[in-house]
């Protein structure tokens, strides 16, 4: 890997954590095509790009951020308090199937053809809330909504299905506004993002100091775009073009499939 295929993994990273198209899925495909997805520090630097999506995340709600960790140490504030708590469910069941079948998702990561498939699922998934009119509604995340989301998350652990997609889309179809669905999407990855760091940490600490520089590059790539991608998912969110995006990955698992099926 060299230090202008990080820069464009970092880009493709950015752009596609947020932007309900898969990450996973187009990092995948990316490094197929470029021809080092069996490189041993692959799934080291996927994982470092997670993390600088991580901190732009976090830039970006770091006012609400703030006021959930001011909220533990206060009597009252339980409207952030219920925030923590649907995190912490939605939350339980990346870690039980991401515990239990972590290997397996690696596994399906090495193959094209599942990946493009499961992206094409995904521009499905999108088109959801279209079809189903009770999708727009007002109803506020409750513990029952936010696990059903979770397990939407979950699922979204196969690389093709987009986390941002299946949890904003499972929310609206639940009936919870779009914007507040997508908010809650981005807080929600933090803590799954965090624990796939932790699991991670000891393949990170062992990389070689020769990457450092390309490495870094892409970080910094996925840090800015990822930033500019959650800017477009709110404001598109808000004008009602999320499903989109469901052409796109449409028309990318289609390509992918005939190109991959062909070479």
């Amino acid at each position: 890997m060299n230090l202008i295929e990080a820069i464009i993994l970092g880009i493709v990273q950015g752009l596609t954590e947020f932007l309900p198209i898969s990450s996973s899925g187009h990092l995948a495909l990316m490094e197929e095509a470029l021809g080092f997805s069996q490189e041993s520090s692959t799934i080291e630097f996927d994982l470092l790009l997670h993390f600088s999506t991580l901190l732009a995340v976090v830039l970006y709600f770091r006012k609400r951020l703030t006021s959930l960790f001011l909220s533990v140490f206060r009597t009252g504030d339980t409207d952030e308090k219920k925030l923590i708590t649907f995190l912490i469910v939605g939350t339980i069941p990346i870690v039980i199937i991401g515990f239990l079948f972590k290997n397996k998702v690696e596994v399906i990561s090495e193959d094209p053809i599942l990946v493009c498939i499961f992206l094409f699922i995904t521009g499905l998934i999108l088109f959801l809330p279209s079809f189903i009119k009770k999708s727009i509604g007002n109803k506020e995340i409750t513990v029952g909504r936010s696990f059903i989301i979770g397990i939407a998350q979950a699922i979204a652990l196969l690389p093709g299905i987009s986390r941002s997609g299946s949890t904003i889309t499972m929310g609206m179809i639940l009936g919870i506004p779009p914007k507040r669905c997508a908010e809650f999407s981005f807080l929600l990855g933090i803590p799954a993002i965090c624990g796939a760091m932790v699991l991670k940490m000891k393949e990170i600490s062992s990389l070689k100091a020769d990457l450092l520089i390309v490495y870094s590059a892409g970080m910094i790539a996925a840090f800015l775009t990822g930033l500019i991608a959650i800017f477009c998912v709110l404001n598109l969110i808000a004008k009602g073009k999320f499903k989109y995006f469901g052409f796109y990955c449409l028309l990318i698992g289609i390509t992918g499939l005939i190109y991959f099926t062909s070479s």
